[in-house]
């Protein structure tokens, strides 16, 4: 059974930086996985915001977040990450991280609908 679990979310203020972790179980490394990050705030739809290949050579940021966020991951540990950096209020939502069985690249891993497993969430919370 696959399981993934964000964490690492939590209250900043405006400028401040986080680092969530998303830790994959039920999957190997030997497993070719895309990780994505998606983020949904109130009332809104959820956006994909970063996407990762198995190899993490291959990233791809949507453009609200371009420059300021970056993913890596750890195959080793079966976990990705996710740098926010000079966070924003418009920044706060309820950010998953997701599973996608295979390989994607580009603006295509931003779509949520081809990933099989996700977490529950994290909240990232921005004052201003």
């Amino acid at each position: 059974q696959v399981q993934v679990v964000e964490s690492g979310g939590g209250l900043v203020q405006a400028g401040g930086s986080l680092k969530l972790s998303c830790t994959v179980s039920g999957l190997t490394s030997d497993d070719a996985y895309t990780l994505g990050w998606f983020r949904q705030a109130p009332g809104k739809e959820r956006e994909g915001i970063s996407c990762i290949s198995r190899s993490g050579r291959s990233t791809h940021y949507g453009d609200s977040v371009k420059g300021r966020f970056t993913a890596s991951r750890d195959n080793a540990k079966n976990t990705g990450y996710l740098e926010l950096n000079d966070l924003k209020p418009e920044d706060t939502a309820l950010y998953y991280c997701a599973a996608l069985l295979g390989e994607t690249w580009g603006a295509r891993g931003l779509r949520r609908e081809l990933y099989n497993y996700w977490g529950q969430g994290t909240q990232v919370t921005v004052s201003s």
